[in-house]
């Protein structure tokens, strides 16, 4: 298994600027620590025979992928180096994937080495989230003669929504994806309003001829 490091900066240039000056030097209402997103990049190959994924290498990466712990928020692909495509083989990755609850994602990013002859190349993309420089109370015993933006504003705000949200790289472009299903977005609702109440039966009938005598 190779593991590619890489990162991006969600706007990189607040951050730059809040870096700079005193410690009231920001004279906005936006906050100078904003989330940075880093993104990892795991692959692994399997070898296709006669077009198809055999049992043995879907075992491999089946293994693989409990080891990786491949959850929710990661983005799973296929790089296919064959001209016609293992249309066999891709469908039973796919299926290894569903089971996880997770699509396939047609983006493919750069990987390292070339994609060994009759084999399938599976990259997980996984992205984390932070806010570096969290808190920050550089500000609190000095004078604020700007009257200037504290320096831990959105802190607290941008380090939760970090820590929350399941796919860190929609805080750079939010998700595009259309297979949501309203039936499932408002199931819970559904549920909870057809529920019976606790107390709509009737009321439970008890004996009282069972007492003690003196």
């Amino acid at each position: 298994m190779k593991k590619i490091a890489t990162w991006t900066v969600l706007a990189l240039a607040t951050t730059i600027a809040g870096c700079t000056g005193s410690a009231h030097s920001n004279m906005s209402l936006d906050s100078v620590h904003q989330p940075i997103v880093r993104n990892s990049i795991h692959q692994f190959d399997v070898a296709t025979s006669g077009g198809e994924l055999p049992p043995s290498e879907q075992g491999r990466l089946q293994g693989w992928l409990d080891a990786l712990g491949v959850r929710y928020g990661d983005r799973v692909s296929i790089e296919d180096p064959s001209p016609y495509g293992a249309t066999m083989a891709r469908a039973s990755v796919r299926a290894l994937i569903e089971r996880r609850g997770l699509l396939l994602s047609d983006a493919v990013p750069v990987t390292t080495g070339d994609v060994p002859a009759g084999a399938l190349r599976v990259v997980v993309t996984r992205a984390s989230a932070s806010v570096p420089g969290c808190p920050d109370w550089s500000s609190k015993s000095s004078i604020n003669f700007n009257n200037a933006t504290s320096s831990n504003y959105g802190c607290a705000i941008n380090s939760n929504l970090a820590a929350m949200v399941a796919d860190p790289n929609d805080l750079i472009k939010g998700s595009t994806e259309q297979g949501t299903d309203p039936s499932t977005a408002t199931r819970a609702i559904k549920t909870y309003r057809e529920k019976a109440p606790t107390g709509a039966g009737a009321l439970k009938q008890n004996s009282t001829s069972e007492g003690g005598s003196q």
